[in-house]
């Protein structure tokens, strides 16, 4: 299982929405980087990863729900 990049925000409220989403739709994703932008005071961004097999798939859900 690679990990690839399916959205990123700058903001933890949006990604756990996105991440809700695609669990509803039955897909696992994970949320790197969360407290990247607290620690270093950087505006890093919060990354919403999805199996790459799923990549596809959550591109196009993830753009329905924008």
């Amino acid at each position: 299982m690679a990990l690839v990049e399916a959205a990123r925000f700058y903001d933890s409220l949006t990604a756990g929405a996105a991440q809700s989403r695609l669990s509803e739709a039955g897909m696992d994703s994970f949320i790197f980087d969360l407290g990247m932008s607290l620690q270093s005071g950087l505006a890093v961004p919060v990354r919403v990863m999805v199996d790459e097999d799923d990549l596809p798939r959550a591109l196009r859900l993830l753009a329905e729900e924008a």
